[in-house]
């Protein structure tokens, strides 16, 4: 749900599922901050699959799952602690479409990927991919950890260690 205060802040969206890849992403989103957004968004997002139904169990609660999936990805990102631009959203519906709608208040979207490519990505086609091909602000597709982007200094080129500051 939007606050008030949403319609102000530039914000930068990030997809997470928990993989690496979606904790890099939350890392290198947070080192944006300075140059992009006001808060982090990190979205998490679920849909029971139509397919599965006759194998899931009844009390599967895909909410929950999506949402210890979120926090754990959270921790592992911001080890010393989350920041407080930070903000946590669990949403119903398909990875891809609760991210383009995210997007339309959103400064940026940063997504992970996670590397399908040749056949097997022309097949599946990936969140990533739709996202960036149907949200109607800027989205960085992150293909690696932070450190290989900073090359170990801890930073992005160009930003300081703490929010505001630019070198």
């Amino acid at each position: 749900m939007e606050t008030p205060s949403d319609a102000h802040q530039r914000a930068i969206v990030v997809g997470v599922d928990g993989s690496p890849s979606s904790v890099a992403a939350l890392q290198l989103a947070m080192s944006l901050v300075p140059l992009a957004g006001d808060v982090v968004h990190a979205v998490a997002a679920w849909h029971h699959p139509v397919a599965l139904s006759v194998y899931t169990p009844l009390d599967w609660n895909y909410e929950e799952v999506a949402g210890k999936a979120l926090d754990q990805a959270l921790i592992d990102a911001f080890p010393e602690g989350i920041p407080a631009v930070v903000d946590r959203r669990i949403r119903q519906g398909n990875a891809a479409k609760v991210l383009i709608d995210e997007s339309e208040r959103a400064s940026m979207v940063v997504v992970g990927s996670r590397g399908h490519g040749g056949f097997a990505g022309l097949l599946l086609g990936s969140v990533s991919s739709t996202v960036a091909e149907r949200a109607p602000c800027p989205v960085l597709v992150s293909h690696g950890g932070l450190e290989t982007a900073t090359a170990g200094s801890g930073t992005l080129p160009g930003v300081g260690a703490s929010a505001g500051q630019v070198n």
